[in-house]
Formats: structure tokens, sequence, C-alpha cells
């Protein structure tokens, strides 16, 4: 079978318009403002409306990605979300996006691979437009966590936000250099009891669980997966590609955490001035975060032809999977 060569080819991303700051939780939670900022580095994150879900910050965003390339979705025939806030079990939250933009024949569906799933769903559309099964897909990273936190908890309530981002990927012109150069992935299931939401299960591992259907960490526990995990992670991408730490123009971390984002830095060697990330102003938004981050980038003119882009996810599984690529500018308005 013919190996495609896929790009990305359009981007773009949403957040709500409601801002929750620290000096707001301040009246809600013992906590304040040094304390969260010292801690986690965040000092504000947005929070959906009432009756505003998971479909709908997916198809905002895309509405932003059509708007600002001209992107034509008629032809789209793979349609990925990463969510683990969807609005329903069934159906799916892509197919609620593939009903909106009257797509007519896609495949859809929802992959839940926590605050990495957006490099797990870009990973399988780039494997199957690379395999010549499909011709362009829509991968969307969403999440409304704040339908599922805990405004009680002041350990997890300071964390997390609403967000979405899109791209598009399509062919690349027949003889196009690759832009995907690395891509490693893993998982460690004996990690779940320290980061979940209850299903219909009242039990992980023989271990009872909390049945109350919010967000439950033990950030101690996240702390240690992500730094001793995403560092060997980001290795074994390099090697692969052949080069060192120095080669890497941006990195595009998971927004969990400025700390742990700083920890990983310093063991990998990328310095902190060559991260993208969205944790200051929008918080941890999990399945969000690197799209978000990467629109930022585009937006602000960071990102340019050629760049070497390192995109890292980690989270509830445990799970974690980067991706190495060389950057092209998406197309312009066609």
């Amino acid at each position: 079978m013919n190996q495609f060569v896929p790009r990305i080819t359009a981007v773009g991303s949403y957040t709500p318009e409601r801002r929750l700051t620290n000096a707001d939780l301040e009246r809600m939670v013992e906590t304040d403002d040094e304390w969260i900022v010292q801690r986690t580095g965040i000092r504000e994150r947005r929070i959906s409306a009432p009756e505003e879900y998971t479909s709908h910050l997916c198809i905002e965003a895309v509405k932003d990605l059509v708007n600002r390339y001209g992107a034509v979705l008629d032809d789209v025939d793979l349609l990925i979300v990463s969510t683990s806030t969807p609005d329903f079990t069934f159906p799916s939250t892509a197919s609620l996006v593939q009903a909106h933009f009257g797509i007519p024949q896609t495949l859809a569906f929802d992959l839940s691979a926590a605050c990495a799933g957006f490099i797990y769903s870009l990973h399988t559309a780039r494997s199957m437009l690379a395999s010549g099964l499909h011709r362009k897909a829509l991968v969307i990273g969403a999440d409304a966590l704040s339908k599922i936190t805990d405004y009680t908890d002041r350990t997890t309530c300071i964390l997390f936000g609403d967000g979405a981002g899109a791209v598009l990927l399509e062919r690349d012109a027949e003889g196009a250099e690759a832009s995907w150069l690395a891509s490693t992935f893993g998982s460690d299931g004996t990690g779940g009891m320290h980061l979940y939401r209850t299903g219909i299960a009242s039990s992980l591992n023989g271990v009872p669980v909390n049945a109350g259907g919010k967000l439950v960490q033990n950030g101690r526990e996240v702390y240690k997966f992500a730094v001793q995990t995403v560092p060997k992670g980001v290795a074994e991408l390099l090697k692969q590609a052949g080069l060192s730490s120095g080669s890497v123009d941006w990195f595009i971390p998971h927004s969990a955490n400025l700390r742990i984002i700083e920890s990983v830095c310093e063991r990998t060697g990328i310095p902190l001035e060559k991260t993208l990330h969205t944790i200051e102003h929008f918080g941890n938004t999990s399945a969000a975060t690197i799209p978000l981050a990467l629109h930022q980038g585009i937006k602000q003119g960071l990102l340019k032809e050629g760049d070497k882009v390192l995109m890292y996810g980690f989270g509830g599984g445990f799970v974690h999977g980067g991706l190495l690529l060389k950057w092209k500018e998406p197309l312009s308005k066609r």
C-alpha cells in the first residue's frame, strides 16, 4: 500500500468567556492567589456556561479553524474528538460535531486518553491518512472539566478549566517531505487510582472509589509520574530523530502545572523559553492544552516553517505520548 504524507493544514481554538480568577476561588475555598501561583503558575481559568458542553466547545473551535483558514469540511472522512467529558456516553461528541457541520460521510468517534488524548488522536489520524484509508481528518481536543470538578476540594478546583483546540490534517503534495519525525507512547494502568473519575464501577483494582462522578486526583503521585516519565519519552523522540535537545525549537507539553513543566525542562535540557503552554490564563484544560498552546504560538507568530516542534501529553491512566514534527505553515485562505 502506498504511503501518503499527511500535514496539518488549519488550526483553530476556543475558550469560554467566563473567567474564574484566583480571587474568585479565595471566596469559594480556603486558598489565596499567592498559594495557587506559587504551586501551579495559574492565575485564572475559563469556565463554560451552564448549558455549554464539550460539543459546543468543539464546534466553536472548528468554526475558528474554518474562519481563519477558509477550510472546507464537506470532504472530511475522519473525525476524532479527544475528551474525558463527553456530553453523553453515546451519541459520541464527534457525532454531534459531525451533525452540526453537516459533514455527509465520515468515520466519527471519541477517543479517551485523558490529558494525552490530543496526542493519541493526532497520532491515530496521521496513521490512518498515511495508510491511504482516509484523506482528510478533523482532530479535536476538548474538555469541560468545570462540569466534573469538586469546588469544595481546594487541591483540585484551583487547577482546571474548559477549552477546545482543533486541527485539520490533509494529504501533502506528492513527493513532499514528511512532517512527522518521531513518536512514542506508553501507559501504566497501575497508576489509575491516582487520577480518575468514576463510571459504572464502584472499585478500581479491588479498592473502593469515590463514586460521586467528580474528578479525583493525587497531585503528588501525578507529579512524580510526569517528571519521571516525560523526560524519558522526550529522550526517546530525540533518539529516533537523531536530534539533541538543543535542536528543539518549540516544546509543547501538556499544561498541567507550571512546576511540572519547569522540572521537565530542567531534566530534558530544553529551555523554558522554548516552551509553549497555556497554564497561566487557562489552567489545565486536559486534552485541549496542547492544541490551545499550539494555536497561541501560531497566532503570536512564533512557529516558523521548518521548526522542530515536540509535543508531549500525559495524564490519567496513567497514559503518555509524544510526537516530534517538522513544522509546515498551515495553508492560507483558499
